[in-house]
């Protein structure tokens, strides 16, 4: 039977997803009420520019104040879509403690104070979701936090930003160099004017974070996250991935160890096989390959940022809540029950391509070899190309740990044979 008082929402920014909420929540109105059992009505909106007009919001609803807002008393649901740390964290928890469940976007937040939010959500016996915080309208919270909850999921790896994914796309298809993908995707609009937070990887680890941390019963914060940008990936990098059989991809990876006892998380580039399925993820689509004991291998795609696809997904959690609100319960909260180690990463174990300048002459290659060998770092292949007393060498290594690659490199530079380490990438996917 469908109850008559209606749910009340506060909307917190009305930006680029906000809007589109707001739009949906408008326009589907009578479908949501149906799905929910109760209508919704959004109840106010708080933004920083009231002057500017919002499409579809009535003008009273408009307000700056979003403290009062999500004080009111009568607001059920606050949906969080400004970003930031701060007024965002404040005011999720004083939702909280005013009586209402959250909804939320803020992957930056998240990942840093992840289990302080979910602790104010469980002290006030309400709920907070938050799947448009990770992949945008890609179902991937709710499967690894509900659909996988009897599984043990091993490994995460995936694509999670669309800006750095249409970049390298690029680079891998036209030969253009970084910058001039860059400047492409700048002009299309998926860069930003400051594309620093996408292609120097912060945003890729914020969602890390939050994917390990779901995915073991483990917290894992920000700081815990290795992170490496892509802004120094060249044309002859993906050249020499193609001859590699590869392309290059920005990776958000977590993963369980052998004896099940820790965990790494971490984000960087890295070479993977044409034929593995992340590898055929093109332009600013995102992509997250799924490992488990019971399930096997999962693949989740779709696109991962944007207005429409974002606020998908915030709806979605937005039903949920509401569902759980008029049952007087609440959904699944932080499982942090594991608390398994979070490794550095120098314990990460995995290939490396290398690619060295080198004089040309012999014994070049035997005195690498041997610095390899006295690091314990065994080569899977070697290829090498000179020309008037100059060279490069390359090497693809087998699976070896970030700390002894890292002596290994540090060794060849010391060699009078070795001009300089053009790139370092690991392999990964095989």
């Amino acid at each position: 039977m469908m109850r008559t008082r209606p749910l009340k929402v506060a909307l917190l920014g009305c930006g680029v997803v906000g809007s589109e909420v707001a739009r949906i929540m408008t326009t589907h109105a009578d479908d949501l009420a149906q799905r929910i059992g109760a209508p919704v009505e959004l109840a106010g909106v708080a933004v920083r520019r009231p002057s500017k007009v919002r499409e579809g919001i009535p003008a009273q609803l408009v307000t700056t104040d979003a403290t009062a807002l999500v004080k009111r008393g009568d607001i059920d649901v606050v949906v969080e879509v400004i970003g930031g740390i701060e007024p965002a964290r404040t005011l999720i928890t004083t939702a909280f403690e005013h009586g209402a469940s959250v909804v939320s976007a803020n992957k930056a937040l998240l990942a840093q104070d992840g289990a302080a939010l979910h602790a104010a959500a469980e002290e006030n016996d309400k709920d907070l979701y938050y799947e448009a915080a990770v992949a945008g309208a890609i179902p991937l919270i709710r499967p690894l936090r509900e659909s996988l909850a009897g599984d043990k999921v091993n490994r995460v790896l995936g694509i999670v930003n669309g800006t750095t994914n249409f970049i390298l796309d690029k680079m891998d298809s036209t030969g253009a160099g970084y910058q001039e993908a860059l400047d492409e995707a700048t002009a299309l609009g998926y860069a930003e004017a400051d594309p620093t937070a996408d292609v120097e990887g912060f945003d890729a680890a914020a969602k890390a974070a939050i994917l390990a941390g779901i995915a073991f019963h483990t917290r894992v914060r920000l700081d815990d996250v290795y992170r490496e940008g892509m802004t120094e990936v060249t044309a002859a990098d993906f050249r020499s991935a193609k001859e590699m059989g590869c392309t290059i991809k920005l990776l958000a990876i977590c993963e369980r160890s052998k004896d099940g006892g820790s965990v790494t998380a971490r984000v960087h580039p890295a070479m993977i096989p044409l034929t593995h399925p992340l590898a055929s993820v093109r332009g600013a689509y995102n992509a997250v390959f799924v490992e488990s004991d019971a399930a096997g291998q999962l693949m989740f795609y779709g696109p991962g940022a944007g207005g429409s696809p974002t606020a998908s997904a915030v709806l979605g959690d937005l039903v949920a809540v509401c569902r759980n609100r008029l049952n007087g319960a609440t959904g699944p909260g932080e499982s942090s029950y594991a608390a398994l180690t979070v490794s550095p990463m120098g314990e990460v174990v995995t290939r490396y391509h290398i690619s060295l300048d080198v004089a040309d002459k012999p014994g070049v290659l035997a005195q690498v070899a041997t610095v390899f060998a006295e690091h314990g770092v065994s080569i899977d292949t070697v290829r090498q190309q000179g020309k008037d007393g100059e060279a490069s060498l390359v090497v693809v290594t087998h699976r070896a740990s970030d700390a002894s690659l890292s002596g290994t490199v540090e060794a060849l530079r010391k060699l009078d044979t070795v001009r300089g380490v053009a790139s370092i990438m690991r392999v990964e996917g095989e």
